[in-house]
């Protein structure tokens, strides 16, 4: 006869651990991840990314975290497994409750899939009405699935279900190869797809958990202050996340990591600006994580400006850059900084890129004879200060006039 006694999961099928809030706020909603085991981890030899692991990611921006871990559920049966998640679930929720730097009743849950562990966590959500968004690695559920938790679904590959249930968002990434796309431990990680599902998963949790909203564009500009006014490494270094980089696209300039990038903010970036070096703000683009920012950066070329022109020396030439800077931000602390500008106007500007330079391939149609050496030079399509005065003043400057390039022949001689 079987016995009536409901089952019990032992305390050893899983854990709980709490992660609090990396934000210099300190405090923030609630959110569960529902672990289970990692996936394959990188090789010894590998490099590991610089992103972190969920919890910490998700602590840096801003949220409490209980990471779920719970263990191998192949040895009980599909009711059985059921009630452990459920168990596990309700434990980091009560631990969440217990955390003074909690703040909210409404939780989210990110879960991934791994064996059927996934599919008990899809089932337990209606169990709990706290959890008011659900996070979804690797799987979209069964069409046929109830789910009454909004949920978003981060699909690997272009393997879209035909049909998604009602209150799922579901989002395919081509590029992963399977759901750990976005676990900087595993050999799948794929840095493209694992930063987009992010910045989607930030702007599906943080209404339905409300919050933690920051104001970024007070973020990034006091960290320019610092840069620029203040010159300031150390309080530049306390606005960014533990691990920050920063890239000068054009120059491959910046750092990877808090030492690196402290090292090359005081010895390359924040001294070596001149002293009337400033930002002129042109435009602004705000998101869920992002600040993208339309700018000139002006200064006189009166000392070796590292990061913009290494190994230049001083030309006392006036400087007018446009540049785009896209500016990640987690929780209250920048993440990275992706700078761009276009190279050649810089050297144009200086008098360090010539108007012509020889063009050293055969001209379409053109036949070359055994006495010939005739020599071609191209008009190099780099404008200099016409790019900054275009970028405030459209009718500053015609447009289309590059079109009219042309290469033009220098010289004929006899071998």
């Amino acid at each position: 006869m079987a016995s009536s006694t409901p089952f019990q999961p032992p305390e050893d099928s899983g854990s709980v651990r709490i992660q609090l809030p990396l934000s210099r706020q300190g405090r923030g909603p609630g959110l569960i991840i529902v672990a289970g085991d990692h996936p394959a981890e990188l090789n010894q030899t590998d490099e590991k990314p610089l992103d972190p692991n969920p919890i910490a990611k998700w602590a840096e921006e801003g949220y409490t975290v209980a990471e779920i871990t719970v263990n191998d559920l192949t040895s009980h049966s599909d009711s059985e497994a059921g009630a452990v998640v459920r168990y596990w679930i309700q434990k980091g929720l009560d631990a969440l409750k217990q955390t003074k730097e909690c703040e909210g009743v409404d939780f989210g849950l990110i879960t991934w899939e791994k064996d059927a562990q996934d599919k008990h966590v899809r089932n337990a959500l209606g169990a709990f009405s706290e959890i008011k968004a659900a996070v979804l690695y690797g799987t979209c559920c069964c069409p046929t699935e109830e789910f009454n938790t909004p949920a978003i679904a981060h699909i690997p590959s272009n393997d879209r279900p035909s049909s998604i249930p009602k209150n799922v968002t579901a989002h395919n990434y081509p590029s992963a190869k399977d759901f750990s796309f976005f676990l900087p431990t595993s050999r799948t990680y794929h840095a493209g797809s694992a930063s987009v599902s992010h910045t989607r998963t930030l702007s599906f949790l943080k209404p339905l958990t409300k919050g933690p909203y920051f104001d970024l564009e007070a973020i990034w500009d006091e960290h320019t202050r610092y840069e620029f006014a203040d010159r300031s490494v150390e309080e530049t270094m306390k606005t960014m996340v533990d691990e920050p980089y920063v890239n000068h696209v054009p120059t491959l300039t910046g750092g990877i990591g808090r030492a690196h990038l402290t090292r090359f903010y005081r010895d390359h970036f924040i001294f070596s600006n001149p002293d009337d070096a400033k930002l002129e703000l042109i435009s602004r683009t705000v998101g869920i994580d992002r600040v993208v920012d339309e700018f000139l950066f002006e200064c006189t070329h009166a000392m070796t400006i590292d990061w913009l022109i290494p190994g230049i020396p001083p030309t006392g030439k006036k400087l007018s850059v446009p540049m785009t800077s896209i500016v990640n931000i987690r929780g209250d602390k920048l993440y990275h900084e992706h700078i761009a500008w276009d190279q050649g106007t810089v050297l144009r500007q200086l008098g360090l890129l010539p108007e012509y330079l020889p063009f050293p391939y055969p001209l379409p149609g053109d036949q070359p004879s055994d006495d010939d050496e005739a020599r071609y030079e191209y008009r190099v399509p780099v404008a200099g200060i016409q790019t900054a005065l275009k970028i405030t003043d459209e009718n500053s400057h015609p447009s289309n006039e590059m079109l009219e390039y042309k290469v033009r022949r220098v010289g004929d001689g006899k071998k």
